[in-house]
């Protein structure tokens, strides 16, 4: 059985990760805002995952037992204020999309050190709070599954997302009917199977790229049909093709979508 730590303050600063490595299982009494601004970071509670690459901030509830998780080197970004300053109504884990204005006043202000009490510190604040309203929510998220038969089928397809039966000819391998699975999945994750099954392959296809491999090599290992229809999915969920993650996913690089060897 895990313990987690418990951190009254949720810190604001910055904090550079080395590849698969994170930050043990932990809470705070405040919210907090959590920002890879290259690399991608995933956040794990016992009910779901989130992944957030470097155009998207993960917000994380005061009260929410949860771990970091980083694929690629990854510098952070960590902004944590009281509940009373909420500029969200949000309950639960979020992805939130980072407009390029969001993310220079993530980086900057988590880098200002003892200047955050400035005026001008206290300024900055104000406009990111501002900006942070007017995020949009963009997950990838995959839900866990509670029911035992659910969640045989789920490790299955986390240990090869490439895996293509149907829900029918998995339900044989755990003895369930397709039908009860069906079931299942709306009432665990909230979700139809095959939402569930394009946010684990995303989730996956993230973690991938970010390592370098070929958008050709990570659209076969997670089971898209093609390149063509990977890069499709890929950009009408994240709202960048696959490329822009390549050699950690840092903004500004030169999106590269052709195949490549790796």
């Amino acid at each position: 059985m895990s313990i987690s730590s418990h951190l009254p303050t949720a810190p604001t600063n910055t904090r550079d990760l080395a590849a698969t490595t994170g930050i043990a299982e932990h809470w705070h009494d405040e919210h907090q805002i959590v920002y890879a601004s290259s690399g991608v970071l995933a956040v794990h509670t016992d009910r779901s995952r989130w992944i957030a690459p470097a155009h998207r901030a993960l917000w994380i509830p005061a009260g929410t037992v949860h771990s970091h998780r980083a694929y690629g080197v990854t510098r952070l970004h960590l902004f944590g204020f009281p509940q009373e300053l909420s500029p969200l109504p949000v309950t639960e884990p979020t992805v939130l999309a980072v407009t390029p204005l969001l993310r220079e006043l993530l980086i900057a202000y988590t880098e200002l050190g003892d200047d955050r009490s400035t005026p001008a510190g206290q300024r900055m604040r104000a406009v990111l709070f501002d900006q942070l309203t007017l995020a949009p929510e963009r997950p990838v998220q995959v839900p866990a599954a509670r029911d035992p038969r659910l969640a045989a089928v789920c490790q299955l397809l986390e240990e090869d997302p490439s895996d293509s039966r149907s829900l029918e000819a998995l339900g044989r391998t755990v003895g369930a009917s397709g039908r009860t699975l069906t079931r299942l999945f709306r009432a665990d994750t909230g979700m139809t199977f095959p939402q569930w099954r394009t946010q684990l392959r995303l989730y996956h296809a993230l973690r991938l790229l970010v390592e370098g491999r070929s958008v050709t090599a990570v659209a076969q290992l997670c089971g898209f049909a093609t390149t063509s229809a990977f890069i499709d999915v890929f950009r009408r969920s994240l709202g960048h093709t696959p490329g822009f993650y390549l050699h950690s996913g840092q903004p500004g690089d030169a999106p590269r979508d052709s195949p490549r060897a790796g």
